[in-house]
């Protein structure tokens, strides 16, 4: 598959443009509602569809079921990711208004890791063929474990990355705004936003090291397994706010998902030595199996409706009073020389200050 330089070029410039977009749509902070988030995962969606349709029409039917089989593995495999977000939000007691920032920075974060374990993958493929048989090994074991603990969830009370975190970055222990960073008392300290921003950003990296061999499986090109991982991390924010309120309706996906696992797992095994699996089947597979995991979720949930999840009763962060709000300082300080400056300004108004009170006492005296 020969993509030249100015497609690379093009497409990174969408994604940056579109990240923008994105931003400047939410720059204040509120509560996103279904019906935003359904929009939104609409667009996204859109984007990645009519791309894979863009790839079939210039390199062929085969390069684009290749992405469409990526994408939907890849897009598969995010739900599972936007359920944990779900726990982590909800444990942590995040404000809704406050999570799109912190999921835009993740899933900004998560793009740039995953094109570096892609670049990495793809090396590794090139120059060690061995290596196929550790990514197809790993992704069956991966999905047999997922089956055996389907019915585990994490829990971020017990997480090593928080403990580590709380316990080597000076942190406050509620919640200023969207801030990630704030200064009191002259002190830089980090806010629990930015605790639970590396804790979504080491869960993401988590499910990369699952998602990367997976989509491996079924295509070697490197343009076609970033594109496919960029256009379905990119609708992650809006899943989120989609699906999140309905996490206890998809009792049956995370079997769906170990199953795709294995499924492709096998293909780059049989892959190897024996003989390649069209891509066709590939996709039909991949797709009938989360169908089915979906539809029998939803039939065995039929009549629940949406459901939060549930908070702790004494959360370990709060939302920070204005009173609190109002004792920050500047988080970045001002130049040396500007405060110098306002510090001989202050000086001047004091003594200024001092001469007209000694003045007053002395007309004061006089009368």
């Amino acid at each position: 598959m020969d993509v030249p330089f100015w497609i690379w070029a093009a497409v990174l410039a969408f994604i940056l443009v579109m990240l923008a977009v994105d931003l400047f749509a939410h720059r204040r902070a509120h509560v996103i509602g279904v019906r935003e988030a359904a929009i939104w995962s609409g667009v996204w969606v859109t984007f990645g569809v009519a791309f894979g349709v863009l790839v079939w029409m210039n390199w062929g039917a085969e390069f684009g079921q290749q992405y469409f089989a990526g994408y939907l593995i890849e897009k598969s495999l995010s739900v599972d990711n936007v359920f944990v977000w779900a726990i982590i939000f909800s444990y942590f007691a995040v404000p809704r208004e406050f999570q799109h920032r912190v999921l835009f920075l993740g899933v900004l974060g998560a793009l740039i890791f995953r094109a570096i374990f892609i670049a990495a993958g793809a090396v590794l493929i090139q120059n060690f063929s061995w290596i196929l048989y550790v990514f197809a090994a790993f992704l069956l074991y991966t999905g047999w474990r997922m089956i055996r603990q389907r019915n585990d969830h994490l829990n971020p009370e017990q997480s090593i990355v928080l403990r580590g975190f709380r316990r080597f970055v000076p942190m406050t222990e509620a919640y200023h705004g969207q801030k990630l960073l704030v200064r009191r008392k002259g002190v830089l300290l980090a806010t629990p936003l930015l605790a639970v921003l590396v804790l979504i950003e080491v869960t993401d990296i988590v499910f990369a090291v699952d998602s990367i061999p997976a989509i491996f499986a079924v295509t070697d090109e490197v343009f076609l397994v970033f594109t496919a991982n960029a256009f379905a991390i990119l609708g992650l924010r809006a899943m989120y706010f989609l699906l999140a309120d309905l996490i206890h309706r998809f009792i049956y996906l995370k079997i769906g998902l170990a199953l795709v696992l294995i499924w492709v797992g096998i293909k780059m095994l049989l892959k190897i030595d024996l003989f390649y699996i069209p891509t066709t089947i590939s996709l039909a597979v991949v797709a009938t199996i989360i169908t089915v995991s979906i539809v029998a979720s939803l039939r065995a949930t039929r009549g629940q409706g949406r459901k939060a999840l549930p908070q702790p009763t004494e959360p370990p962060f709060r939302v920070a009073t204005e009173e609190e709000n109002a004792e920050l300082e500047p988080v970045w300080r001002r130049h040396r020389g500007q405060v110098l400056t306002n510090q001989r300004t202050e000086n001047v108004n004091a003594d200024e200050d001092d001469d007209d009170r000694e003045s007053a006492g002395r007309d004061g005296g006089a009368r």
